[in-house]
Formats: C-alpha cells, structure tokens, sequence
C-alpha cells in the first residue's frame, strides 16, 4: 500500500451546505439551461422597455394594459434570472441562501398575478382595495432583487461582469424614479427604457453568452 502525507490544507469544498448536507453539483446540461434563462430575461426586458419607450408608464386605460402586461413579460423574465441563481447556489449554498431566493420568487410570483390581473380585469375591478395590496409587492419584489444583488457580489461564486451587472440592473428605480420627479414623464421614459437595456437586457445577453461565469473558479458545468 502507498501511503502519501502532505502538511497542505485541504480545500474547502463548494458542494457542502451549512447543515453539511451535499449539494447536488450542476449537471452537464447546466450550461444550457442558463442560456436559456438569459434568452428568457433578455427578451422579457426587451419587451418591457418596448412599451415604455412606446408609450411611457404612467397613462391609464389601454395604455396601462400594455404597460401592465409588458412588465408581466419583463417579471416572467426576472423568474428565469432566478431560477438560474437557484441552480447555480449564486448566493451560497447556506440554507439561508436558498431560503432567501425562494422568498423573492413568493414575492415576485404575487407581484405578477397583480400585473396579470390590472391588465386583464375590467376598470371598476381596477381600483379595489384587494388588488392595490397586491400592487405593493411589484415594490417589494425589486428591493428584494436589489438586496440579492448586493449578496450575490459578496459572496462572489458569480464570477467577471457577472458577479457585478445585477447591481447595475438593480440601480434602476435609483435613476428612474428621481428622473421622473424631477423631469417628468417623457424624460423618464427614455431614462427608464434604456436603463432596462443597458442593466435586465445587457445581464440575460451576459448569462448567454457566458454562463461558465455562474460557476465558481474550477467548476464546469459542461
């Protein structure tokens, strides 16, 4: 029997959760699937930036409708950025970590049946009190995208430009909302269209063309 000792540490592994069960590693097919998920959140910003550039966010009756279902599109979108996040542990593979996107998809998934519904229901439907309590999880699903930002950059198992463009797409109500305040609707349009561009769009390009860099250094999915 050869024995061999080494002094070296041995490597702390990534496949560990917190609770010391094992992840499963991300399987052969993990590549594609990411793909995927930027072609989803691409082409759902694309949509939404569309109809802002079209006809703004702020005007009611079919106007609203199209705003409402357009941001239903961009929201299906943002579920695909999710689901690549899950599969690739982007914030750890701490139970926390897991909890903490699966809670954002909750609130998401709430803030999308409010888009689906005050696009589709009737006008006197429109302004019930129910549906205005749903409204606030549109609110509440973009900070919490925000804040997994922020934990996505510092636990750093994304890697190169994706470690770090989520939190440009994130900074879109910081460039947006004080645009529209200050300048008016029009402005705003063209701020908040071409930020969805350069931050949602520009981040589903990313994980398209690279989704090697969802995976920590020295794990290959292909």
């Amino acid at each position: 029997m050869d024995t061999h000792l080494t002094n070296e540490p041995a490597r702390a592994r990534t496949d560990i959760r917190g609770d010391g069960a094992t992840v499963a590693g991300p399987g052969p097919d993990a590549h594609r699937a990411i793909r995927r998920a930027g072609i989803g959140l691409a082409a759902g910003t694309l949509v939404w930036a569309a109809s802002i550039f079209a006809v703004g966010t702020t005007g009611g009756g079919m106007v609203g409708r199209i705003g409402d279902l357009a941001g239903l599109a961009f929201q299906l979108g943002v579920f695909c950025l999710l689901g690549a996040q899950l599969r690739t542990r982007a914030l750890g593979v701490s139970r926390a970590a897991m909890v903490t996107l699966k809670v954002e998809m909750g609130l998401l998934g709430v803030a999308s049946v409010w888009s689906l519904l005050h696009g589709v229901m009737p006008d006197a439907v429109q302004n019930a009190a129910w549906l205005g309590i749903l409204d606030l999880f549109w609110p509440l699903s973009m900070l919490g995208m925000f804040a997994i930002s922020v934990k996505l950059a510092f636990a750093a198992r994304w890697r190169g430009e994706l470690r770090w463009w989520p939190l440009v797409a994130e900074s879109w109500a910081v460039v947006t909302v004080p645009t529209f305040l200050l300048l008016g609707d029009e402005p705003s349009r063209w701020v908040g269209g071409g930020h969805l561009l350069i931050g949602y769009a520009a981040l589903g390009v990313l994980l398209a063309r690279r989704p090697e860099l969802t995976l920590p250094a020295g794990r290959d999915a292909r």
